[in-house]
């Protein structure tokens, strides 16, 4: 049977040879700008006059809507790029996160730059679904506004890259000279018009994807993501895989570790395990290393996600703790989890709590992810109604692939609102922000300056962040 990235493949594959055929059977009819191909058409202007002019009075109040939601957006990514740049310059993200911190939405994005475990993946489906309503929805919102302020629509159409026709945009062309005499706050109202319209689809398939989450999976495990485990001075460390060691060190202690499975320290006080590859990870640390404690998960080697205890359902972390709570220190359970090869079953004697000796003990450990960057604040805004730790079982087969796409044009919507809005001369927040500078100080001379210095030292800081990225490759 084949799979669904060879499907998603071969429809890129049909896509690009479909686009470049139809650019070359249009080519007298293309124009270009800058790195874009441009097929103009009129589909759509009739509905654009229709709405511009019939709501007149509503678009009219939804102006002030749109307005403050732009200056609502052009303050949030401002601020998540300040963020972003900040943790770029003070903490060691960009050694541990390969990818670039300015990252391209395009399809494969996430198997491109190792971030599957931050992203779902996004297929070209998913891509071009979710391109086309963006793109759709925020044209029509410039073209509708405009007409509303009386300003003609020229022509729509898409633009597309010169070199990979598989990446497009849509485009509603009005007449600029209207658009430079109309005052401030309309020709402001028509700029964020774009971003408002992004973000209301934002908030209805946000809805949806709620809807259909609940609807398509139900909680059925939990997901652990470590061993219990402790800190530990090397100098303490007495015995290494049964071997005394003297004057301990980093390197001896890696040199006596074995190369595959579970290795026993000891100290006076107490006993731990570790694994080769867990201690090499810690390379950097000085006189301290974190060794596992010798608990009864990590010896059964239990992992996965655990499904059920003794044939009752977890479903959440608190079920968990509850079941947990039925059984004394040396018991015996019977835990079944979900891996990639299958189900499993394990059989586990439970230890005793180090901390409370009348409780019981099995040393699994959960990780609170803090996602950071642009990008992964917004991920996980848009993932809160989901617990963390917690594994879903699909209901259908086509539950994940829906899902995902649902996810997607959410993100994407979401991204474009944001990013429109930055404050560069090419983007609708660049004109926007030159806009309001002019009508605080009446003065074009003013605002062009306050425009180009805020877009030049914005490209800076993105230079910055870049070059701080490509360094880590050295």
């Amino acid at each position: 049977m084949v799979n669904l990235i060879t499907l998603d493949l071969i429809l890129l594959v049909i896509f690009v040879i479909f686009a470049s055929i139809f650019l070359y059977v249009k080519r007298k009819n293309l124009g270009s700008e800058g790195g874009l191909i441009l097929y103009r058409t009129q589909w759509g202007v009739k509905l654009i006059n229709y709405f511009g002019g019939k709501f007149k009075k509503t678009l009219g109040v939804l102006s002030y809507v749109s307005i403050l939601l732009g200056y609502f957006l052009m303050a949030g990514i401002l601020f998540l790029v300040g963020q972003t740049i900040y943790l770029y310059l003070t903490t060691p993200i960009a050694s541990v996160i390969k990818a670039p911190p300015i990252m391209p939405l395009i399809p494969y994005f996430p198997q491109l730059f190792g971030l599957q475990s931050f992203f779902p993946p996004f297929y070209f489906t998913y891509f071009i679904i979710a391109l086309i309503i963006v793109a759709t929805v925020h044209e029509f919102a410039h073209g509708i506004f405009a007409r509303r302020y009386n300003i003609k629509i020229k022509s729509t159409g898409f633009a597309f890259f010169k070199y990979f026709p598989a990446l497009f945009g849509a485009f509603v062309e009005q007449d600029e000279k209207q658009m430079e005499k109309k005052k401030n706050f309309e020709q402001m109202s028509i700029l964020s018009a774009g971003v408002f319209a992004n973000v209301i689809v934002t908030a209805l398939f946000f809805l949806l994807l709620v809807w259909y989450f609940g609807l398509a999976f139900s909680a059925s495990g939990v997901a652990f993501d470590t061993y219990s485990y402790s800190a530990v001075g090397i100098s303490s460390i007495s015995m290494v895989g049964g071997v005394p060691i003297n004057n301990p060190t980093y390197d001896k202690i890696v040199e006596l570790v074995n190369e595959e499975g579970l290795t026993k320290i000891e100290t006076p006080v107490k006993n731990y395990v570790t694994t080769k590859k867990f201690l090499e990870s810690q390379k950097e640390l000085e006189g301290v290393i974190a060794l596992y404690d010798d608990a009864p998960a990590i010896n059964a080697e239990l992992g996965g996600i655990i499904t059920n205890i003794n044939n009752v359902q977890i479903n959440s972390i608190e079920k968990l703790e509850e079941e947990l709570t039925k059984y004394s220190p040396g018991n015996e359970i019977e835990i079944k989890t979900i891996k990639e090869g299958g189900e499993e079953t394990k059989k586990i004697v439970l230890g005793e709590n180090p901390e409370d000796k009348n409780s019981v003990w099995l040393g699994i450990g959960f990780f609170e992810r803090e996602r950071r960057g642009v990008f992964g604040k917004i991920y996980s805004s848009l993932s809160s109604f989901k617990k963390e730790h917690i594994y879903y079982q699909p209901e259908y087969e086509t539950s994940i692939f829906v899902y995902d796409l649902l996810w997607w044009i959410v993100l994407i919507n979401l991204a474009v609102a944001l990013f429109n809005m930055l404050p560069l001369g090419f983007l609708d927040g660049g004109r926007f922000f030159y806009l309001t500078v002019l009508s605080l100080t009446k003065s074009k001379k003013i605002a062009q300056r306050a425009f180009t210095g805020i877009t030049y030292f914005l490209l800076f800081l993105l230079l910055v962040l870049m070059s701080k990225w490509v360094f880590t490759f050295f």
